[in-house]
């Protein structure tokens, strides 16, 4: 054998291949991130060779030993890449056969391929990957409670159409969002179950040679059971597409979430202040305070977008097994899964130190939000909700044309003109606090719903 370095599938060749064939090809520049997913995986399948007798024990012992050195020199920064080295694979064997002799380390592919090695790589990480971004995702959701447990009675408008609608709690629609992303918490753990299952020993298409027990590969490395047919556990790459899926949904929410906050952060609204690490000036007008953090995560939505449908028309028309065009789904997924890391540690250092101007909040409420529980009081005297709606409304004209601030200026003889049914109490009604605390249903803006919803969600995160 020659001392010099050998392509994985070097000997059907004679001819060299093109330089920018090799710098096409190479994968190496972005998917080193998996070494510890790829040397892990090695290290265990090693394990499943030696059980059915084709490595020796002491060969498992050296292998295993210089596994280990590779990480630790891939953790230092120390591992020395080279010419050849295609990809993760082709460097951790190249580099184990330097460590340990080649007449060891060219045993440790025997029955792999790296059509399974690198889907069982990309499962590894990405496991490990989703697993960190649930616990970063439940910390998000804690601040997000803890903020509107504190905030309980500041009031604000409710908005549809982006019109004033109805008052409710600053901290109702702090827990909408922590309902949209606890949601975006139970899913992905679905998600990472789906991506918890073993294509190692599939071989490259046909299954492994040597009967290797997948299960035991399975288990060792924590997976929850094997993939059942060899060529599906190749070429599967619908849990990059499902974790890609999952991270644009999450990011929609969060766009949504950083939209609302924006506007409040207007002098027009002016509910909430940005603090100063989340904010930027501008470059000529030294009075601007730029919500730039809100803007980058309502933007980096986009991005992941274009991630997963790029992927997606990449997987559309291949034919069945391993193609190379699957190659194409490391990069978007490797950095869907860190824009949505960053983007969740963002809007949680966003929530845990912006500024409620409750006051502001409370000014913002206007009479003409309580129309709907003007129309509420005559159902509780017995008129029909379709009635009341429109001799409401006929109130609201009133106001409007007598020129009067609201509603509730109007005198009794105004709305007994308007409904004799109206009587004395009908002042009663002009309440913010009234109108909120009148919504004790499950899912409502009272004091005590909205407690109820965050009790909830603190305990459907396990908190």
């Amino acid at each position: 054998m020659s001392g010099q370095p050998q392509k994985l599938w070097g000997g059907r060749f004679t001819g060299a291949t093109d330089p920018l064939m090799d710098l096409y090809n190479a994968s190496l520049p972005y998917d080193k991130k998996m070494y510890a997913a790829d040397l892990e995986g090695t290290r265990v399948y090693t394990m499943g060779l030696e059980k059915i007798g084709l490595l020796t024990a002491d060969e498992l012992k050296e292998i295993h030993r210089g596994l280990k050195l590779i990480k630790e020199e891939w953790a230092e920064g120390k591992f020395v890449e080279k010419p050849g080295d295609e990809d993760i694979h082709t460097a951790n064997e190249r580099r184990l056969g330097e460590i340990i002799g080649r007449h060891i380390a060219g045993k440790v592919h025997t029955g792999r391929s790296r059509n399974d090695q690198v889907a069982v790589d990309m499962r590894l990480y990405v496991r490990d990957e989703l697993r960190s971004v649930s616990n970063i995702l439940s910390k998000l959701i804690q601040t997000i409670v803890a903020r509107a447990e504190k905030e309980i009675d500041y009031l604000m408008p409710g908005y549809t159409h982006l019109q004033r609608a109805q008052p409710i709690r600053w901290s109702h629609w702090l827990s909408m969002y922590a309902t949209y992303f606890t949601e975006d918490y139970k899913r992905l753990q679905q998600v990472i179950d789906r991506v918890n299952v073993c294509p190692l020993g599939a071989g490259a298409i046909a299954g492994h040679p040597y009967g290797i027990d997948r299960e035991f590969i399975a288990k060792e490395l924590g997976f929850n059971g094997v993939i059942g047919n060899s060529m599906t556990a190749v070429s599967d790459r619908d849990f990059v597409m499902e974790t890609m899926f999952w991270i644009c949904l999450f990011m929609n929410h969060v766009s949504r979430f950083s939209e609302d906050l924006i506007l409040y952060c207007t002098s027009e609204f002016h509910f909430v202040t940005l603090a100063d690490a989340y904010s930027t000036g501008s470059s000529l007008m030294p009075q601007k305070k730029n919500s730039d953090s809100l803007e980058l995560l309502r933007g980096k939505s986009g991005r992941v977008f274009g991630n997963l449908a790029g992927f997606m028309m990449s997987m559309k028309g291949i034919p069945s097994t391993y193609d190379k065009d699957m190659q194409e789904d490391k990069e978007p997924l490797f950095d869907a899964l860190t824009t949505v890391e960053h983007s969740i540690l963002i809007a949680t250092g966003v929530i845990s130190t912006l500024t409620v101007h409750k006051e502001e909040m409370a000014a913002a409420l206007s009479m003409d939000m309580l129309a709907t529980d003007l129309a509420d009081y005559l159902v509780k005297k017995g008129v029909p909700f379709r009635e009341t709606h429109y001799i409401s409304g006929e109130c609201v004209r009133a106001a409007e044309e007598a020129h009067l601030s609201g509603i509730d200026k109007l005198s009794l003889e105004q709305f007994q003109a308007i409904d004799k049914r109206f009587g004395p109490d009908v002042f009663e009604t002009f309440s913010f606090e009234k109108s909120v605390e009148e919504r004790t249903s499950t899912g409502g803006t009272a004091k005590s719903a909205v407690l109820k919803q965050l009790a909830s969600l603190e305990k459907q995160i396990g908190q």
